[in-house]
């Protein structure tokens, strides 16, 4: 593996998405590639944990409450 393919590989490895056997040759190229790959590594965590934290969550709806709302007070009735 080049370099290269281990920068695709670390943003994969990042958000979990290799799986068990390309994890093996990607801690392989982990310690072939040394300080380079842990500084890679690192950026990779720290940009993926700006995006989520740059993720807003969806706002509800005053329908969607007044259904939710509906529901509750259906059961409490039941």
């Amino acid at each position: 593996m080049n370099f290269e393919q281990f920068q695709n590989q670390s943003r994969l490895y990042v958000i979990g998405a290799l799986e068990a056997e390309e994890v093996e040759e990607f801690e392989k190229a982990r310690q072939k590639f040394g300080k380079k790959a842990e500084d890679f590594i690192a950026k990779c965590y720290a940009l993926h944990e700006a995006f989520a934290l740059s993720l807003r969550p969806a706002k509800s709806s005053d329908a969607i409450k007044e259904r939710l709302m509906a529901m509750v007070k259906a059961k409490k009735e039941a």
